[in-house]
């Protein structure tokens, strides 16, 4: 396993223009290359603009991060070509098939002919999606919308992959399908940093975890590290609990 480091971030703090509310809180860590990084924590606690600021999307409002050797702020575009991104909503043309949607991308990304198309029948039949190539997105169900979702982040064989909730809302099936090519590109050299909601399947899938709560890390460390501290728990999720609370967060 490649243990250098591969994403910095340095006393990072997000403040969202025309609120006062802080979502990302002086947060500092390093992510090593070649894992599966999972960044978990309750509704509201800063994940998914954390993750966003991994990928250019939003710009800190204080500190630095570097993706890959690349500032995400000042190489907007370079990063871009060493990232995948998987986000929570459906990111796709809703009446365009999931092959053009597929060709579309690739395309933003340099990827032409039949270098393209051949990725593209790849992936669509790793996915069992050989039947959907030619469905509108709209018309097809929401398990395969979350797998073709999954292979636009993917078409161009990034380095570093993020992925939003990539498994909310979709049957066992299509779960599993997921986790296992997930796994799958881990083994290949790819390193993923994830935010779910299902424990569990964190659990079982990420070799480091960060916790993170009202826009702070909490705790970070291996699942069974995290398990071992508490004595008093036998799952990530009892881990989870003991440390965000059993509050309702909406």
């Amino acid at each position: 396993m490649d243990t250098t480091e591969l994403i910095s971030i340095d006393n990072v703090t997000k403040v969202h223009k025309g609120t006062e509310v802080t979502a990302v809180d002086g947060i500092s860590m390093d992510i090593r290359g070649n894992q599966i990084f999972g960044l978990l924590g309750p509704n509201g606690a800063g994940k998914t603009t954390m993750i966003s600021m991994l990928c250019g999307i939003y710009r800190p409002t204080s500190g630095n991060i570097a993706v890959g050797g690349i500032d995400v702020v000042k190489n907007p575009l370079k990063l871009k070509s060493v990232i995948g991104v998987v986000p929570q909503d459906i990111a796709l043309y809703p009446t365009l098939t999931a092959r053009e949607n597929l060709n579309f991308i690739g395309s933003m990304y340099g990827l032409s002919g039949s270098g393209l198309r051949d990725r593209i029948s790849e992936l669509l039949s790793d996915f069992d999606l050989e039947d959907a190539a030619g469905k509108k997105v709209n018309q097809c169900s929401g398990g395969m919308k979350r797998r073709i979702n999954l292979l636009a982040g993917i078409v161009h064989n990034p380095k570093i992959l993020f992925l939003d909730e990539p498994t909310v809302g979709v049957d066992v099936q299509s779960r599993a399908k997921i986790l296992d090519y997930l796994l799958g590109l881990n083994k290949s050299g790819m390193t993923l940093v994830y935010t779910s909601h299902y424990l569990e399947e964190a659990e079982k899938l990420c070799s480091t975890i960060a916790v993170i709560d009202e826009g702070r890390i909490i705790a970070e460390g291996s699942p069974k590290s995290l398990i071992d501290k508490h004595k008093d728990a036998r799952s990530l999720e009892e881990v989870f609990l003991n440390l965000t609370g059993r509050r309702a967060r909406d």
